[in-house]
């Protein structure tokens, strides 16, 4: 029996209409996006399948828009799949939260609470301390280092072995654009991104943080999840706790985080809407193992696990 491991998406996976279909066919769904519409105080559902785009795409409701997304979908997924355990769960930036609630170590009200003060946490010290995020493909980890220590920005996140994503202040992601590609980076591009994350610029945010996720309980996790910081399996509450704080302002390990879940028997990776990016990062990191985006209901018919509605 093939080893399932579950993907959540990160900011930038977001898109007008995600999650549309998954509401309208299950019950599950509706109850989930009911709830966080009760909790955040506004229309989440609305916002996700209507936008506007530009309100989508902010960072304090595009986190929250793609947390409750992704556990919306799942609910659906698993209410006939509770028997089906993966090996692992991961989740990209603040899909870890997703996969930490999926995990059952967070209450789904007490991941929301967490999604929403960091969104707000970290669009409020974007705001203060302006920056940007390049993504580099085509480079060396040792001429990504040089790139960094040139430009003065940070690795932010190591996607695959081809692709980097660098973080740091506006004037810093153009000085590493223009360096990367003397380089001879095959790409080198700006994303549309609010802030410099997952760098020290973040770290008032990752401060407040700390404080808020004091206030929540956590859990030991019903299966593992892998730790965007250490890019490895995390079941003892306050270590995830610590972690959570660090992820804000550390690299996040993703093709760490994905050999880890290989290594575990991992054989089949199914990616919760919105979904393309992480199955995409997939195929670059490991082609011998399957990955499966799950963006309609329909897509579970590949694995025959298609729900009733």
């Amino acid at each position: 029996m093939a080893g399932f491991a579950y993907l959540f998406p990160g900011q930038g996976a977001q898109a007008i209409g995600m999650g549309r279909t998954f509401y309208d066919r299950f019950a599950e769904s509706r109850d989930i996006y009911k709830r966080a519409n009760t909790h955040l105080g506004f229309d989440i559902a609305a916002l996700c399948f209507e936008g506007p785009a530009e309100e989508l795409f902010q960072t304090d409701k595009c986190q929250v828009a793609l947390f409750v997304t992704a556990i919306a979908a799942f609910a659906a997924f698993h209410v006939k799949n509770v028997s089906r355990k993966p090996v692992g769960v991961a989740g990209l930036s603040l899909g870890e939260l997703t996969a930490l609630a999926v995990a059952d170590a967070l209450r789904f009200t007490d991941a929301l609470y967490l999604v929403q003060a960091r969104g707000d946490l970290m669009a409020d010290c974007a705001a203060h301390h302006k920056g940007g995020m390049l993504a580099v493909v085509g480079l060396s980890l040792e001429v990504i280092e040089a790139v960094c220590v040139e430009s003065g920005t940070v690795a932010a996140n190591f996607n695959s072995s081809e692709q980097v994503v660098l973080s740091g202040s506006l004037d810093a992601i153009d000085r590493a654009q223009a360096l990367a590609k003397q380089k001879g980076a095959k790409r080198a591009m700006k994303l549309e991104v609010s802030g410099a994350f997952h760098s020290p610029l973040m770290q008032q945010a990752a401060m407040k943080f700390k404080e808020v996720l004091s206030k929540v309980e956590i859990r030991p996790p019903i299966f593992p999840v892998i730790s965007n910081v250490t890019g490895e399996m995390v079941k003892d509450p306050d270590q995830i706790r610590e972690l959570l704080v660090k992820q804000i302002v550390s690299p996040v390990l993703w093709q760490s985080s994905m050999r880890s879940l290989i290594q575990a028997g991992a054989t089949t990776f199914l990616e919760f809407p919105p979904a393309r990016i992480l199955t995409g990062l997939l195929r670059r990191i490991d082609s011998s193992v399957s990955g499966l985006a799950i963006n309609e209901p329909e897509d579970f018919i590949q694995l025959n696990v298609v729900p009733d509605a």
